[in-house]
């Protein structure tokens, strides 16, 4: 499992993947993949770290389990493959982008062109058993994920965190100056009108790396 993990993460993580709780999460996760269906599949839960390298976050927003159904999870948080009804809360987060910036929904659910423009989109656990949410929670994920927020948050330069909900929002506490932590209701349907919706991240987002020097991100998705 760990050997799906970019190079540019793995110094940074050295400590976690020689670690024996690790050793034993990755037992965990083969051992589930031998008796059940397993999302993201094989060789993608590292899929965010590999579509932002450690020297090119710029924006964390932090998700909590993947999507537990057949073909949604590819392992970027709130994202789905293309081809793939976007959930209820990525189809909020594509109603706040277009209230807010204008921008039309994109046809898709895959949040890929945020990646490569430097948002880290990181779930705190990186796999689920098919159909049954917070099936591995738990098991190891967490002090994992924790450490990749611990290792941003050692970044010199200014990241915004983006954490939606009171789950993502006890995850402040790993993180400090110089960054800036943007935090509001989860875009789920139970909470979204309480809090989401005209919370402007993406233009919150955007003058914080604007006001640290830094270029905007185009939250605009591409039609697929």
């Amino acid at each position: 499992m760990d050997t799906a993990l970019p190079e540019s993460w793995r110094k940074h993580l050295a400590d976690e993947l020689s670690s024996e709780w690790f050793a034993g999460l990755r037992a965990f996760v083969d051992g589930e993949r031998a008796r059940a269906a397993v999302y993201p599949p094989a060789g993608e839960e590292f899929t965010a770290l590999r579509l932002t390298p450690y020297d090119k976050v710029r924006v964390l927003i932090l998700g909590q389990d993947p999507y537990h159904g057949p073909g949604q999870a590819h392992g970027l948080a709130f994202s789905v493959r293309p081809g793939v009804r976007p959930p209820p809360s990525l189809a909020n987060i594509f109603k706040e982008l277009r209230d807010e910036m204008g921008c039309a929904p994109p046809g898709h659910g895959s949040l890929e062109h945020w990646a490569r423009q430097g948002v880290l989109l990181l779930n705190a656990v990186l796999t689920v058993r098919d159909g049954e949410p917070n099936s591995h929670k738990g098991k190891g994920w967490e002090r994992f994920t924790d450490a990749v927020i611990r290792a941003v948050a050692a970044k010199p330069e200014p990241v915004v965190f983006v954490l939606w909900g009171g789950y993502a929002a006890k995850k402040e506490a790993l993180i400090g100056p110089p960054h800036f932590v943007h935090k509001s209701a989860h875009p789920s349907p139970l909470s979204a009108r309480r809090g989401f919706f005209g919370s402007t991240p993406f233009t919150i987002i955007n003058r914080e790396l604007q006001r640290a020097g830094g270029t905007p991100i185009d939250w605009c998705i591409p039609r697929g």
